[in-house]
């Protein structure tokens, strides 16, 4: 990727190096650590590929187009996955003023993602933050529902020792194994399966002033 016209930008409105940092070179994550830090053994991911949520998206995730803006392509995702018409980054933005750049500089909050996602569908749309364990549990059960999706927004340090925040659907949840499955979008990592309690404790982290959680798309 040419970054010259994002300096250019950068330039020309004032945006701090730390925007810039975030876009440009994000904190790297080795396929080591990856394979090292979740679970992407062929039979528990066909396994739940199955589950009946993660069916409705064919085994197929559309990856982000840039570094900031997983956000947006999980929305797109899951509308995809309950036949809302806006199934690109770009149709999910399209109106909201987000990301007009092309780049999400710093990234979008929880709460600003649920306003874009409100934007393109009449469905019920909550943020969900400030979750218990055990409230976590009981949503992750909820995310096998097919008439529900939900959006994690979790540190991603906390599970692979680099990165920064991130949003990706929920699959599914193995309940018997007790793991979550995760649909990243970024193409590096792909989907993945992981302990609730360890994802529970990657949500449970600051973004700012406010905890990060999930949000929650209901029919």
């Amino acid at each position: 990727m040419k970054h010259g016209w994002i300096f250019g930008l950068i330039a020309g409105i004032g945006l701090s190096a730390a925007a810039v940092l975030y876009v440009v070179s994000p904190s790297k994550v080795s396929p080591d650590q990856i394979q090292a830090s979740v679970t992407q053994a062929p039979d528990l991911i066909n396994r739940a590929w199955m589950l009946p949520v993660a069916a409705t998206f064919k085994s197929n995730v559309t990856w982000q187009s840039n570094g900031s803006r997983c956000g947006p392509a999980s929305v797109a995702n899951v509308f995809r996955s309950i036949g809302e018409e806006e199934t690109t980054e770009a149709e999910v933005l399209d109106g909201t003023g987000k990301c007009w750049t092309g780049i999400c500089f710093m990234g979008l909050t929880l709460d600003e993602l649920a306003d874009v996602a409100k934007a393109q569908t009449t469905r019920d749309v909550s943020v969900l933050r400030d979750l218990t364990s055990e409230a976590f549990r009981e949503h992750m059960k909820r995310a096998n529902d097919s008439g529900r999706r939900y959006i994690i927004n979790f540190s991603r340090e906390k599970i692979f020792g680099a990165g920064v925040g991130h949003h990706s659907p929920i699959g599914g949840y193995l309940e018997t194994e007790d793991m979550v499955f995760v649909l990243d979008v970024n193409e590096n990592f792909k989907p993945w399966l992981i302990e609730r309690e360890r994802l529970f404790s990657a949500m449970d982290t600051m973004d700012g002033d406010k905890k990060r959680g999930l949000l929650m798309i209901d029919e």
